[in-house]
C-alpha cells in the first residue's frame, strides 16, 4: 500500500512540476494572442517574429557573453578547488570547502543584494562584468561538486609514475591528470553555462543598462500582446537547456566510467 501511495505521489508531483513546461510549446505554436484554451490553430509566426526584435538580440548577446565568461571562470576556479580538496591535506580544509559551497544554499536574492551593496560602496558601476562576478560566485560550487567526483576517482600512482619518469608536477598534471578529467571539465562548462544563461535574480539586480535575456523576458511580461513571442522564446530556451544538461550528464557519466568510479546519481 505504501509503495502504491508513493508512486501516485511521484506521478502527481511530476505532473505539477512539468505540466507548465509542456504547455509552453503548445501555446508557442498557437495562432492567437490569448493564452487560453481552446487553441485557435497552428502557426510558427511567433518564432519568425523573434528574428525582428533588436532589443531581444542585444539581450541574447549579453547573456551569451556572460554565460561563456562565467563558464570559463567558474570551471577554472572549480578545477583548482577540486584538485586541492581531493589531492592535498591542509589545516581547516573542511571548513574552507564548506564555506566555498555556501552559495548553494543561500537564497539568490540575498547574494544579489549583498553584491549590489558591495559594488555600490566600492564605487563600481553595474555592467556585464558585475553580472559575471555574481554568476561566477553561484556557479563555482556546482563546478566543484562535478569536478570533485572526477578528481577523487583518479589513481595517484599515475601522477607519481609520470613524475618518476622525469615530468614536473605541472607537466604531469597537464599530460596525465587533465586528459582524465576532461569529461568532467566539459560537463562543468556546460552546467555553469546553462545556469548563467537561465539565471534571473542576480542579473536583475546587477545588470545595469545592459539586460540579459531573462531580464528582457521579464520586462516584456507587462505587455499581453508580447506573450506568444515570449512563449516561443521560452520553448527555444527549454530545448537548449535540455540539450546542454543532457550533454553534461552524459559527459559526467563517461568521466566516471573512464576513471572506474561508481556513479552516485546526479551532479550533486
Amino acid at each position: 500500500m505504501s509503495g502504491r501511495v508513493l508512486r501516485i505521489y511521484v506521478i502527481l508531483y511530476l505532473v505539477f512540476l512539468y505540466l507548465p513546461v509542456i504547455l509552453l510549446p503548445v501555446f508557442a505554436f498557437n495562432d492567437g494572442t490569448i493564452i487560453a484554451f481552446p487553441l485557435n490553430g497552428f502557426t510558427t509566426a511567433w518564432f519568425v517574429e523573434l528574428t525582428a526584435i533588436p532589443a531581444l538580440h542585444d539581450a541574447l548577446k549579453n547573456s551569451l557573453v556572460i554565460a561563456l565568461a562565467t563558464a570559463i571562470l567558474s570551471t577554472t576556479l572549480g578545477v583548482f578547488a577540486a584538485r586541492a580538496s581531493t589531492r592535498f591535506r591542509f589545516p581547516g580544509k573542511a571548513g574552507i570547502m564548506g564555506f566555498i559551497m555556501v552559495p548553494l544554499v543561500l537564497p539568490e536574492i540575498i547574494v544579489a543584494v549583498s553584491l549590489l551593496v558591495v559594488l555600490l560602496q566600492l564605487g563600481l558601476s553595474l555592467s556585464i562584468w558585475s553580472v559575471i562576478l555574481g554568476h561566477t560566485l553561484i556557479c563555482t560550487p556546482f563546478c566543484i561538486a562535478i569536478l570533485s567526483s572526477s578528481f577523487s576517482g583518479l589513481d595517484r600512482s599515475l601522477e607519481e609514475a609520470a613524475i618518476d619518469l622525469g615530468e614536473t608536477r605541472l607537466s604531469a598534471f597537464r599530460l596525465v591528470i587533465l586528459p582524465l578529467v576532461t569529461p568532467g571539465i566539459i560537463a562543468s562548462l556546460l552546467i555553469s553555462f546553462t545556469i548563467s544563461l537561465d539565471e534571473f535574480i542576480i542579473a536583475f539586480f546587477l545588470t545595469g543598462t545592459e539586460p540579459t535575456l531573462p531580464v528582457y523576458i521579464w520586462s516584456q511580461l507587462r505587455f499581453p500582446q508580447k506573450l506568444p513571442v515570449i512563449m516561443a522564446l521560452g520553448t527555444i530556451l527549454i530545448l537548449l537547456s535540455l540539450i546542454l544538461i543532457g550533454s553534461a550528464e552524459m559527459l559526467r557519466r563517461r568521466g566516471l566510467r573512464k576513471s572506474g568510479q561508481q556513479d552516485a546519481g546526479g551532479f550533486l
